[in-house]
């Protein structure tokens, strides 16, 4: 699940990041659909706009390795 977006990221890592640069971004259908201070706003506002959660990545966008995606998983049911 996601795989796809995670491998868009890793494929446009450079050009994302001199656009993006520590900022977190949301990825969905190979393609970036906003970008916000943090994961939790990313989340919120992502959901909000009517994008159901496992259908989007959530990636701080920066050079490296070193924040490449953890994955969470949530009991919680979004409305």
């Amino acid at each position: 699940m996601l795989q796809k977006e995670f491998q868009y990221y890793l494929d446009n890592q450079n050009e994302l990041v001199k656009k993006y640069n520590n900022r977190v971004i949301v990825v969905s259908d190979n393609h970036v659909i906003g970008d916000y201070d943090n994961d939790r706003q990313a989340l919120f506002e992502s959901i909000e706009n009517g994008y159901k959660p496992g259908t989007f990545l959530i990636q701080k966008c920066s050079p490296g390795n070193k924040d490449y995606t953890l994955t969470f998983h949530s009991r919680v049911a979004f409305a």
